[in-house]
């Protein structure tokens, strides 16, 4: 029999929040969810941590894709909100308390009741809608989504540019990543990794390349450009002064030669 007592830890919530969050339209994985953010935030005196998909989905004991596709909803609904990339590659997150700021989910149509009503005309189908593709985080895409955005969020921080990098969404970099192998066929990934070195150090791109996106857009460009930067410059021979020609000349007629035979070249 276990005998929980406060002096063994707890978490301090306001009241205000257990109101909202108990009229708010959630499933049971996403409350879980909720529940494990407050555990390891407010329950260690903090606003914000690193918590990975795995991490959660261990503390709630649910599956990996049950966890990413539920706190994607919760962050959609800006419930909880992404704060930065921590030093693991994982999201660094937080619960938004500013209940006002939550989005509700759309609510499905319902369908009419009672009879002698006209039954509704059946819609045209349609074309199902793919659902984006999900990167757990110990993809090769994630893990390249995750280290340019860190070469992309040291780029903003020094140019006063971190609005424009922080709340990037990793799947969809991920994705991007993805479409550069796959589609764009530049399957050599020390090239890519190379093209992000080297576009976050150029004085010119590293403020103009700030997405993944735009790194797909312009791969091509920025390749070419840095594989011709690298190249040396070759140095010109300095034309030669036909003063000193003139010099030569008449050193070579003061010694005796015959003037004929001066080689003017």
């Amino acid at each position: 029999m276990t005998t929980p007592q406060i002096e063994d830890g707890y978490t301090r919530l306001a009241n205000e929040i257990l109101t909202h969050i108990m009229k708010a339209s959630l499933n049971g994985t996403q409350f879980r969810i909720v529940m494990a953010v407050w555990r390891f935030t407010y329950g260690f005196q903090r606003k914000e941590h690193e918590l990975s998909i795995g991490f959660i989905a261990q503390a709630i004991d649910a599956s990996r894709g049950q966890v990413d596709r539920e706190l994607s909803a919760l962050i959609e609904r800006n419930i909880i909100t992404v704060v930065a990339t921590g030093l693991r590659g994982s999201r660094v997150i937080r619960f938004n308390k500013n209940h006002s700021e939550w989005v509700e989910p759309q609510q499905p149509l319902e369908a009419p009741k009672g009879k002698g009503k006209k039954k509704p005309s059946p819609e045209p189908k349609k074309n199902p809608v793919r659902k984006p593709k999900q990167y757990e985080e110990d993809n090769t895409y994630f893990k390249m989504a995750v280290y340019f955005h860190d070469k992309v969020s040291a780029v903003a921080a020094a140019e006063g540019l971190t609005h424009l990098v922080i709340k990037a969404d990793l799947q969809k970099w991920a994705d991007e990543f993805r479409k550069i192998v796959e589609i764009d066929k530049v399957d050599d990934k020390h090239l890519i990794r190379d093209v992000i070195e080297w576009v976050t150090t150029d004085s010119f791109w590293k403020t103009n390349v700030l997405s993944a996106k735009t790194l797909r857009n312009k791969f091509g460009e920025l390749a070419l450009k840095m594989k011709v930067s690298a190249k040396p410059k070759q140095q010109q021979k300095p034309k030669a002064d036909s003063r000193d020609k003139e010099l030569a000349f008449q050193e070579w007629v003061s010694n005796g030669n015959d003037p004929d035979e001066f080689d003017w070249s």
